[in-house]
């Protein structure tokens, strides 16, 4: 059953490629920025300094990739609560949309696709959604990972 699961998703996946990449092509971002505002959205607060580290580049590096990303409205640079000169980089509700669209899309789960199947293939695909996202759940709480 696993193996023939495993294949599947692969299957899924190769076939679902053209439609990944339409929105992918549309950005203007660069890899690196989407790499980058990726990053603040998972973490929904981040520092400049912070992300320069986690991506081994300078500060100076880093802070011209965050004015791009502001430039563009996908992030905001907001005080921290805590010390007034730190700032802290935050996503907009439009950066979350461009990383929606483009990484967290499941174009394999389109409406065209889901109009096809029948009533007991949806209740048999929520059952094994529910029970895949249940594990990442646990998985995340048991490995202290960052919530999406």
């Amino acid at each position: 059953m696993r193996k023939s699961i495993e294949s599947l998703s692969v299957a899924i996946s190769a076939r679902s490629i053209p439609r990944i990449i339409g929105p992918l092509m549309e950005t203007q971002l660069t890899i690196q920025q989407l790499k980058v505002l990726s990053s603040i959205v998972v973490r929904e607060s981040s520092t400049t300094s912070g992300l320069a580290d986690d991506f081994a580049v300078s500060i100076p590096t880093m802070s011209r990739l965050m004015d791009r990303l502001v430039n563009q409205d996908l992030i905001e640079r907001a005080p921290d609560d805590g010390d007034q000169r730190v700032r802290r980089l935050r996503p907009t509700r439009l950066g979350r949309a461009v990383v929606a669209e483009i990484l967290g899309a499941r174009p394999e789960l389109g409406n065209d696709v889901i109009d096809g199947l029948s009533l007991d293939e949806l209740h048999a695909l929520e059952i094994g959604m529910r029970a895949v996202n249940r594990e990442l759940q646990a998985l995340r709480t048991r490995t202290g990972a960052p919530p999406p």
